[in-house]
C-alpha cells in the first residue's frame, strides 16, 4: 500500500513537471511576436566593443525637476521583446528612441539598427560595413550572440537607435 502511494506521488510530480514544461514551450512557440514590438534575436553572449555614434549633443538635452526634454527631430519610441540577444544594452523594459536614417552614410559601425529580416523586425548592432556587387552592406549581430546576421542592405534598415532609457 505504501509503495502505491509513493508511486502515485512520483507520477503526479512528473505529470505536473511535464505540464509546466509543455506550457513554457507553448508560450514561447505561440507567443505574439508580431509587428509593433521590435525583436532582438538570439541568446548567446555579449562581445561588442563598438559604440554607437554620439547623435545627441548636450545642448539638445534639458533637465528639469519634473521632466527631461531631449530635442531630436523626427524621433519615435520603441520597446523590445525579451529575446536576450542585445543584453546588457537592450531587453524587455528598455525604451529606445529611434530615428529613420535618410542615407546609408548615417549608419556606422557600433550603431544599433532595426532592420526587416523578412520575418519581422530585428534589433542588432552594426559590426562591419563593406561593399560588394550590390553596393554597400552592413553586417549586424546581437551583442549577446556568437554569430552575425550576415549582410543587411540599407533598404532593410527601418530605424537607427539614438538613445536607450531604462
Amino acid at each position: 500500500m505504501e509503495k502505491e502511494i509513493i508511486l502515485k506521488s512520483v507520477f503526479i510530480i512528473i505529470a505536473l513537471l511535464l505540464v509546466f514544461e509543455f506550457g513554457f514551450l507553448a508560450s514561447n512557440i505561440f507567443s505574439d511576436t508580431s509587428s509593433k514590438t521590435e525583436q532582438p534575436s538570439g541568446t548567446l553572449h555579449y562581445s561588442s566593443n563598438d559604440v554607437p555614434a554620439d547623435r545627441i549633443s548636450e545642448g539638445n538635452i534639458e533637465v528639469y525637476k519634473d521632466r527631461v526634454v531631449i530635442w531630436i527631430e523626427n524621433a519615435s519610441l520603441s520597446d523590445y521583446a525579451s529575446t536576450k540577444s542585445m543584453i546588457p544594452i537592450l531587453d524587455y523594459g528598455a525604451n529606445g528612441i529611434r530615428i529613420v536614417p535618410q542615407s546609408e552614410d548615417e549608419v556606422n559601425v557600433g550603431d544599433i539598427v532595426t532592420y526587416d529580416s523578412g520575418n519581422g523586425l530585428i534589433v542588432h548592432r552594426v559590426i562591419e560595413t563593406g561593399y560588394d556587387e550590390q553596393g554597400k552592406y552592413f553586417v549586424t549581430k546581437g551583442d549577446n550572440n556568437y554569430v552575425s546576421d550576415g549582410k543587411v542592405r540599407f533598404e532593410q534598415i527601418k530605424y537607427l537607435t539614438v538613445a536607450v532609457l531604462y
